[in-house]
């Protein structure tokens, strides 16, 4: 598994963290996602055999917020 933070531009409501998370659920291989909305951060542990970091960033980008930066890390057991 690999954990994902996504800083995010153009949250502007509660209703932002909704979308996104929805569509970030939507992703197979994303085992969790969360929006934190006083950070403007997008959370995510995701399993990079089924899926990549670039395909979360793109879903965020296709519901018209902007990806401002993003650090990945390994989990390791």
């Amino acid at each position: 598994m690999q954990k994902v933070t996504i800083k995010l531009g153009g949250i502007t409501c509660p209703s932002c963290l909704q979308k996104i998370e929805g569509a970030m659920n939507q992703i197979n291989g994303v085992a969790s996602a969360r929006v934190l909305f006083n950070a403007s951060k997008l959370k995510a542990e995701i399993d990079p055999t089924q899926t990549t970091v670039q395909a979360l960033a793109d879903a965020v980008t296709k519901l018209g917020y902007q990806v401002e930066s993003i650090k990945q890390q390994e989990v390791t057991k």
